[in-house]
């Protein structure tokens, strides 16, 4: 979609100085009107610069992966089942799909599910939200 323009941004939780719940489902998605496109929207989450990874994440029942401090922004969002994200205080947050979790570069955290969840995952140098972009 190139540049979003005006498209409405996720709808957000701080957790804290580095760690903000998203909720990215229809419900928060502006329609798409470009390219005689029809029953279409997106949520625009995030703009990024610098080194970029993007990984599907697959965890089972009782999966974790474990505290660790991260190298890149995270943008983790669940696509499939259920789980949770720990900031540095080690409290759990819970995800469902359609929900993720946007976790700066260098903030030690963890994420797991009880019953299985497979999430998008994108690292990033550099994360600019909407929240951050000028309106």
């Amino acid at each position: 979609m190139g540049d979003p323009g005006p498209v409405a941004g996720p709808t957000d939780t701080l957790i804290n100085s580095t760690m903000q719940l998203l909720s990215f489902g229809a419900e928060q998605a502006t329609p798409i009107r470009e390219y005689l496109s029809q029953n279409a929207s997106a949520v625009f989450l995030v703009s990024g610069q610098g080194e970029a990874h993007v990984y599907c994440v697959h965890l089972g029942a009782g999966g974790e992966i474990g505290v660790h401090e991260a190298g890149f922004a995270q943008l983790f969002l669940v696509v499939e089942g259920s789980g949770w994200v720990s900031g540095s205080d080690g409290r759990r947050q819970l995800l469902a799909q359609g929900h993720g979790a946007l976790i700066a570069r260098g903030e030690v955290h963890a994420k797991g599910s009880a019953l299985g969840m497979t999430a998008i995952m994108l690292q990033l140098t550099e994360v600019t939200t909407p929240a951050d972009s000028p309106s």
